[in-house]
């Protein structure tokens, strides 16, 4: 989900856990997750099924949950990183291989997430919510945009918005003059550079899940968003449209994986495939409301083509990977630039 997806709304702790109370004696799993990512219930369930507490904290980005697991001391068990973390997290030793034989109901998932191109194996992480990044605007306004290119117009000035993500936007800056979105060429990215900046005329600001109330409003006329906040806007706002670029665009899945300090790793598994059932990750996809990598939760959902784009259009889409070390702080470096330019 990466830095944003949805603003922090709550911290949840199970009733055994809450305040820290010492008087539970029932064993306890700690799971640390992305905000709104989980359906309360769904947590109680579990915690009465197994007769265990949950210990469950929320994060708002990959780098916040990583500065606590990278410590490998961090008393986590289970964690949920973007896909392109599962590598970096797998080489530094902060993971565990998944045990299939503890995952019956590896089945449940789509099709294209029981081999993704990121962990073709599904060893190191299950695949569990996901979503797209495209362009959002107001029907009533704009004439629907086709692609990146589109948030060049100068007609848009003071009622555009980018991201405030540098993956993102250096990847459409990237894609919008047809190079790769993962693009490490010293060239490209300084063409992409020159576009953020002449670009950053127009823009209102870099905003993020914020800029949700921002469309609905009307300040804002387009932008570019995530697919689970444009969908939010949508629901609330019947003006709100939301297009994939032509260009092409990125794919982004969130991981449960369970982390190599963990001692309770029987335990981690009868959480991840409790995550699996049908029901369960129905429930936990319709209060994030984000795109399930569940195939049997998602026939229990109604369609929308916003959070599970049609094949045609998905194939157009994209699945970063983790850039080298260096090609990653050239682009933090750019992404300073663009910023104070």
């Amino acid at each position: 989900m990466k830095s944003h997806r949805v603003p922090r709304r709550w911290f949840l702790a199970s009733a055994g856990a809450a305040l820290g109370c010492s008087q539970d004696t029932r064993p306890r799993l700690n799971a640390y997750n992305w905000s709104t990512y989980i359906d309360p219930a769904m947590l109680a369930r579990f915690e009465s099924e197994h007769g265990v507490s949950v210990r469950y904290g929320t994060y708002e980005s990959n780098e916040e949950m990583l500065a606590k697991v990278m410590t490998g001391n961090s008393g986590w068990d289970v964690v949920f990183p973007t896909h392109s973390r599962l590598a970096p997290m797998a080489r530094n030793g902060l993971i565990a291989p998944l045990d299939h034989k503890r995952l019956p109901s590896l089945g449940n998932l789509d099709p294209r997430f029981q081999r993704p191109e990121w962990d073709i194996n599904l060893q190191w992480g299950l695949p569990y919510m996901w979503n797209a990044t495209g362009v959002v605007y107001n029907r009533e306004q704009v004439a629907e945009p086709r692609g990146w290119a589109d948030l060049w117009n100068p007609a848009l000035r003071g009622r555009l918005t980018m991201l405030d993500d540098a993956e993102d936007v250096i990847g459409a800056c990237l894609q919008k003059s047809g190079a790769p979105f993962g693009s490490i060429d010293a060239r490209q990215l300084q063409t992409a550079k020159a576009d953020a900046v002449r670009q950053k005329g127009l823009l209102r600001a870099y905003l993020n899940a914020e800029v949700r109330d921002q469309l609905i409003a009307g300040d804002v006329l387009a932008g570019q968003l995530w697919s689970t906040t444009a969908a939010q806007a949508m629901a609330a706002s019947p003006k709100i449209g939301f297009v994939f670029p032509i260009e092409g665009y990125p794919l982004y899945c969130d991981c449960a994986v369970i982390l190599h300090e963990s001692s309770r790793y029987e335990l981690a598994h009868e959480f991840l495939e409790f995550l699996l059932r049908p029901d369960v990750a129905a429930a936990n996809a319709r209060v994030g409301e984000t795109a399930t990598a569940n195939a049997a939760a998602r026939a229990l959902l109604p369609h929308n083509p916003v959070l599970y784009p049609e094949a045609s259009v998905y194939r157009r889409g994209v699945w970063p990977s983790a850039l080298p070390s260096a090609a990653q702080r050239y682009r933090d470096r750019l992404w300073t630039e663009i910023k104070s330019a």
